[in-house]
């Protein structure tokens, strides 16, 4: 018999967001395609991290993490949401959100189950379905706002859905979910008996005073809901993989079970400087934080305006989905590369987050970017003009 790849190989390819890094590291351009957050560590998260590797802390963690790690991460939910979590049961620390949603998945779905996807969607998200064997379906949400209909979302539903996707903020779009769409998805997965993934990483990067709710605070929803979060975002550590999930106790221990099966434990030294951080930073680093993002969302938005683009202005995340039509090509892969050629700037083609060919006029553009390289972005972008 010939040895060939398991049948695993054809659920999985390079994804597009890193696949345009490739080509920008390629150009030698400014890579605004994927969410590298390249801004600046607080001194305390790295101070934390630095002390914890010279006290030893540098082996294995409990399969559900640190509990200082814990403590930490409960707190902030009790501080902010007003949301209470056990420590000991029922918070998971895990190798970042995306680690946090495969373990969920891999916990609470059966091959075969559907869960249903908003669209535009986070490639990642539907990439760990396949990897589970679930089956998504999509539900359409519409520019400016990304609204969606009741009646979408009840055409969707088989005997076979399980669960729910909520991202908010949501990667692509920048959607926030306002209370009132969270209470007639609250409803709808009562009725529906389903579970709800929530992916809420960009929760901190709101504007224009915008609130982020989690789906989890709302009537009926607590015990249904995975909460995933992590602080990859909120402190610039992208490459630290700092996640976490919260759950009903039913959940959480078997989801805990398979992140130690797959992962063994985020690191150490690195999940104290993130409880470091949660615990030291005020209320108002974190205002400071988005109010610093709207004026990074502010000046690409009006850049890309200027560029002849029609940009979508988000309403959370750090991301602008814009009409790129003027650009030349058949596809969007093709328009994004030529936009890469001529400005130097890199961004996602919209084909990642859509399952058709939807997002074929559209691109990703990431904003969390210091502010020389922002401008300097900004700058060649208005140059080009299409």
């Amino acid at each position: 018999m010939a040895l060939t790849l398991s049948e695993r190989r054809s659920w999985v390819s390079q994804s597009e967001i890193r696949n345009m890094t490739i080509e920008c590291e390629r150009a030698g351009g400014i890579n605004l395609a994927q969410g590298l957050c390249d801004t600046e560590v607080p001194v305390d998260v790295r101070n934390g991290a630095h002390d914890a590797i010279e006290a030893g802390i540098n082996v294995y963690t409990r399969y559900d993490g640190l509990s200082e790690l814990r403590e930490a991460i409960a707190a902030k939910h009790r501080r902010f949401y007003g949301m209470e979590a056990d420590q000991e049961k029922e918070i998971v620390v895990t190798s970042g959100v995306t680690g946090a949603f495969y373990c969920a998945c891999l916990a609470l779905l059966n091959p075969g189950d559907e869960v249903i996807v908003f669209e535009p969607y986070y490639g990642y998200h539907l990439g760990t379905l396949t990897a589970v064997q679930a089956r998504p379906v999509y539900v359409r949400t519409e520019p400016p706002d990304w609204g969606f209909t009741m009646e979408d979302l009840e055409r969707a539903v088989t005997g076979k859905t399980r669960a729910l996707i909520i991202n908010t903020p949501a990667n692509p779009s920048g959607k926030v979910f306002s209370r009132e769409e969270l209470t007639l998805l609250a409803e709808f997965c009562r009725k529906h008996d389903l579970f709800v993934f929530t992916d809420e990483i960009y929760e901190y990067f709101v504007y224009n005073g915008r609130r982020h709710i989690p789906p989890a605070t709302l009537e009926t929803m607590r015990e249904r809901t995975i909460t995933i979060s992590g602080m990859s975002k909120t402190f610039s550590i992208t490459g630290w993989r700092i996640g976490y999930c919260i759950c009903d106790a039913r959940w959480s221990q078997t989801i805990g079970y398979l992140n130690d099966l797959i992962y063994v434990c985020a690191p150490a030294p690195l999940q104290m400087g993130a409880a470091r951080g949660l615990n030291g930073l005020e209320p108002d680093y974190y205002r400071r934080l988005a109010a610093m993002y709207q004026d990074k969302r502010d000046r690409l938005c009006q850049a890309l305006d200027r560029a002849g683009f029609d940009p979508c202005i988000p309403a959370g995340a750090y991301y602008v989905l814009c009409d790129i039509s003027r650009v030349p090509g058949a596809t969007g892969k093709e328009k994004a590369l030529h936009l890469l050629e001529k400005t130097g700037v890199a961004a996602v083609p919209g084909g990642a987050f859509y399952h058709d060919q939807t997002g074929e006029n559209l691109a990703r553009f990431c904003f969390a970017k210091e502010d020389p390289i922002l401008d300097d972005a900004c700058s060649r972008l208005e140059r080009a003009g299409f």
